[in-house]
């Protein structure tokens, strides 16, 4: 018989990156830091742990915790060198305001390059102490950062990207495999081409399925607004085995829109506010599944999880929400 809880805890993807690690960077020092984030989730009693994605912080680019340049800055056919006429390009498109410059210019067909997500999650999977999760960003997320100097066509350039991320997801040595969309829930009119580049890449996936979706977390800001219900019928379309949703920092009507859900999609749910750092007592936690579970129905919560990643917070906030997480979930399922 199995003894896992009918609700499951997770982790979004990112946790601070440790002061020791960036004042002394080194392979061996980024392999032991995975393995202080995998040890203090496990010894939290989070079920299903992330990497902490200590390996794609950019310095250069804190806002986005390297969730962009770390995929597109090793892309085939595109330069990260940005001049003035393509500053200016960028700045005339009307969708990206919260970035001053694209994050790349495609100038050639897009490959996979010198990306290799195999060996950052084959590094995670040797300290990892069991089974864990594995985040790409989404194909639709990475083109909306890019400037077009080659396709002249975005959904060309969005499906481009999708298989390149395809093309590396039957090596991932991981439990699961979660795409992160923080751009579609303010964009829902690109809804069907962002459902088909995340498709592309949850097709090539051999292990489980996620995707998470947020309205934003660009330091510390919501930068999309928008609600879940315009996005009913593009959730239903993913071939994915649960949602990661954003929902402790969103109205309460937002449960509502989830209702017509797939019931063959699993619902994750976000009970830690990641934008705050006031840390959630076991109560609040226990409280908002119940929440949801009125709302959804008995048995709909598979996951619940903080609402996005932690880089953002000091480890000592992070750290607490984490033990929150599970011990509100058991206060909930009357655990010990």
């Amino acid at each position: 018989m199995s003894t896992k809880p009918r609700i499951l805890t997770t982790t979004v993807g990112s946790y601070p990156v440790p002061d020791w690690l960036a004042a002394l960077p080194s392979e061996q020092a980024l392999v032991d830091a995975t393995r202080v984030v995998f040890n203090l989730q496990r010894q939290a009693g989070i079920d299903l742990p992330t990497d902490g994605e200590l390996y794609r912080f950019d310095v250069n680019h804190p806002d986005t915790n390297g969730m962009i340049e770390y995929f597109v800055h090793k892309f085939g056919g595109v330069r990260r060198d940005i001049g003035r006429v393509d500053t200016m390009a960028f700045r005339a498109k009307s969708e990206m305001k919260f970035r001053s410059k694209p994050a790349a210019v495609v100038h050639d067909s897009i490959t996979e390059g010198t990306l290799n997500l195999p060996e950052d999650c084959g590094r995670a999977a040797s300290v990892a102490g069991g089974p864990f999760k594995f985040t790409i960003t989404s194909p639709y997320m990475l083109a909306r950062t890019l400037l077009d100097q080659h396709y002249g066509d975005f959904r060309n350039m969005t499906l481009a990207i999708a298989d390149a991320l395809a093309a590396q997801m039957a090596a991932l040595p991981c439990a699961c495999v979660q795409v992160d969309e923080a751009n579609i829930p303010g964009n829902p009119g690109d809804a069907p081409l962002a459902a088909e580049a995340i498709n592309r890449v949850l097709d090539a996936v051999k292990v489980e399925r996620a995707v998470h979706f947020c309205f934003g977390n660009y330091g510390g800001q919501s930068i999309q607004r928008g609600t879940w219900d315009a996005l009913l019928n593009f959730l239903n379309s993913l071939h994915t085995d649960h949602l990661v949703l954003e929902l402790a920092h969103r109205p309460a009507s937002d449960l509502e829109a989830l209702k017509d859900l797939d019931p063959k999609i699993g619902v994750g749910i976000g009970v830690v506010d990641i934008k705050v750092n006031h840390v959630e007592a076991p109560e609040e936690i226990a409280r908002a599944i119940e929440r949801a579970e009125l709302a959804l129905g008995a048995g709909r919560v598979r996951y619940i999880h903080p609402d996005c990643g932690f880089w953002m917070l000091k480890r000592s906030v992070a750290d607490r929400k984490i033990a929150a997480l599970v011990a509100g979930r058991d206060l909930y399922l009357g655990r010990k």
